[in-house]
């Protein structure tokens, strides 16, 4: 029987995932996708875009499309708090912004302690969560960002804003 070695359990492949809020619910993605987080601002709306795109800002000389993600995830919209921000990220050299009802922390996880989502009627695509973990007795939904904004419908935001 072969034990573990230290370095071997060293080996475990980890990730770090902003944690975030859609309504109760906890989602995470990639840290490394976000560029900054930044408190929620109007965007200018843009004629003849999809509902969830709420417009643009113009972030240092960038113009960046801001996403609702309630409303692209098909959640329950809520009224906008002092709590709600908007995250900007970076995706396949893509510069854009999610709004979310707030931002909790940054956590560690092991690659292999995130688990696939269970087949079930959800609001949430199932394409777009890569799985869900447990980060301090809290369930965790991770995103797959990627997924989420390279869908058919984020194709509509090139179009919008370019």
């Amino acid at each position: 029987m072969r034990s573990r070695t230290a370095s071997q359990t060293a080996q475990v492949a980890k990730a770090e995932f902003l944690t975030f809020q859609l309504g109760k619910e906890e989602y995470g993605i990639d840290i490394l996708r976000v560029q900054e987080i930044r408190s929620y601002e109007t965007p200018t709306r843009i004629a003849h875009a999809p509902d969830f795109i709420k417009g643009v800002v113009d972030l240092r000389g960038v113009i960046v499309p801001i996403v609702d993600l309630r409303m692209k995830l098909a959640c329950p919209t809520v009224e906008y708090t002092a709590f709600t921000v908007v995250i900007i990220l970076n995706v396949a050299d893509t510069v854009l912004g999610v709004v979310v009802d707030s931002v909790a922390d940054v956590v560690n996880l092991a690659l292999d302690a995130i688990r696939p989502t269970p087949q079930f009627q959800s609001q949430v695509d199932e394409a777009f969560i890569k799985g869900i973990a447990t980060v301090d007795e809290r369930m965790l939904i991770v995103m797959d960002i990627e997924a989420l904004l390279s869908s058919a419908d984020m194709g509509l935001l090139k179009a919008a804003v370019g």
